[in-house]
């Protein structure tokens, strides 16, 4: 996938941990992960109307496949695939994505981020945001990231705040999801913020090693 967007394709990793760009063979293994998830992804995501099984099927994909490479393509978005290797093979596992990528004077990106219920508390979308964040702060050439998260999700909130991600924003009735338009927490993190602790990674595993 050949884009205009710096640092972008990139595959990266950490332990068992990869991130690489999504590939047109990842349709069953995205379809089978995201109709497993449906109770705990479904009330935080917006979605285009229609049944959970039809719009996360194999064809499905084939539409957001396309999306995420004309996306990336542009320069608008870095989409990675969150996978575990286990036993010599990846196991696709979740999904981080940089987007709305402004460059210039703002060189801001949007992060967003599911991860599969039966690997959640191991420490895995906290990894791979961790490598997003910093492959976005050096060879994506960007400076600010922004997550924006319902206050009632918590797992989703307890993993920016890990991280240490900053809350620095209340925004009411931000984004139409599950039938309303919902109220989001606003974070974010600079390239200031972590650059003296060695990145985002090196201050993740010393917060785990903390425990």
């Amino acid at each position: 996938m050949l884009g205009a967007t710096p640092g972008w394709p990139a595959v990266l990793a950490d332990g068992p941990v990869l991130l690489r760009p999504y590939k047109r063979s990842d349709a069953r293994a995205w379809s089978e992960v995201r109709i497993a998830n449906q109770a705990w992804l479904a009330p935080w995501e917006s979605a285009p109307p229609g049944p959970w099984a039809e719009m996360n099927s194999t064809r499905a994909y084939g539409y957001v496949y396309r999306d995420m490479r004309r996306a990336a393509r542009r320069g608008d978005s870095m989409p990675f695939a969150v996978c575990l290797l286990e036993g010599g093979r990846e196991r696709l596992v979740g999904h981080v994505n940089l987007g709305n990528i402004v460059r210039r004077a703002f060189a801001s990106a949007y992060a967003g981020y599911w991860v599969d219920y039966r690997v959640a508390g191991r420490g895995v979308i906290p990894t791979a945001l961790a490598l997003a964040v910093d492959h976005a702060f050096g060879p994506g050439g960007l400076h600010r990231i922004e997550v924006n998260i319902r206050p009632e999700n918590g797992p989703s909130r307890r993993v920016v705040e890990k991280l240490g991600f900053r809350e620095e924003a209340y925004h009411q009735r931000y984004m139409h999801i599950d039938g309303g338009w919902r109220d989001h927490l606003g974070y974010a993190m600079t390239s200031e913020e972590i650059a003296a602790e060695g990145g985002l990674l090196s201050r993740w595993k010393r917060v785990r090693a903390a425990k």
